[in-house]
């Protein structure tokens, strides 16, 4: 049996951090080895409990959410953070992806796109809410943004060529051929105009889509 996958929870409501528990703890592979209702708790807590996944609040009382983020990875650099949020605004969710967040997702969700997402998340995949993708393709699509128009699935692909996987390795990653991730590849460098997977990379990372 496959180790299980530590997780956290911080949220300043107790019902809220009860009924994630209460979710996640009904997966074999998922473990809540501690939840809190701020985060500088869990920023004190996190280096001695190692946790893969925190699933994280945004806007709790007298805390900033950027800060958050950055101070939970610095406690615990191994730590891939899910942000678990009712608040969509693309400022926001461009700030807390470039402060390091693997994924953004809404609290309307459903349970199971929540332990998919943890799970993800846990992998370091990115995971966005698809209210969140599509502000991102919108933000692609922007005048004077460069002109670029990405489906989800090409956004896709293109955080991972970001973060230096391998045809072979998103394919993996997406559960797809690698043959199909070629393509995507080569419509995403069509699109963008550009000729190398670098160039893609650069232009990802200036936009917000995936952390520097």
């Amino acid at each position: 049996m496959s180790a299980r996958i530590p997780v956290i929870l911080v949220d300043d409501h107790s019902v809220v951090r009860e009924g994630l528990r209460a979710v996640l703890e009904e997966e074999g592979d998922l473990d809540v080895v501690a939840d809190f209702a701020n985060a500088r708790d869990a920023i004190a807590a996190v280096a001695a409990l190692r946790p893969r996944v925190a699933v994280l609040d945004l806007k709790m009382p007298d805390s900033d959410p950027v800060q958050n983020i950055r101070g939970l990875r610095a406690a615990w650099p191994a730590l891939e953070i899910l942000v678990f949020t009712s608040f969509a605004e693309d400022s926001l969710v461009r700030d807390v992806l470039a402060a390091g967040a693997t994924g953004y997702l809404l609290k309307d969700a459903l349970s199971s796109d929540l332990v998919a997402a943890v799970r993800q998340v846990a992998a370091g995949v990115p995971w966005l809410h698809s209210t969140v993708q599509r502000q991102l393709v919108a933000r692609l699509r922007a005048p004077g943004d460069d002109g670029v128009a990405l489906t989800a699935r090409e956004l896709s692909v293109l955080r991972l060529i970001a973060q230096g996987l391998s045809n072979k390795a998103i394919a993996r990653e997406l559960s797809l051929t690698e043959g199909t991730v070629k393509g995507y590849v080569s419509q995403i460098l069509q699109k963008m105009g550009i000729n190398d997977r670098t160039q893609a990379a650069m232009i990802a990372v200036r936009k917000g889509l995936v952390r520097p």
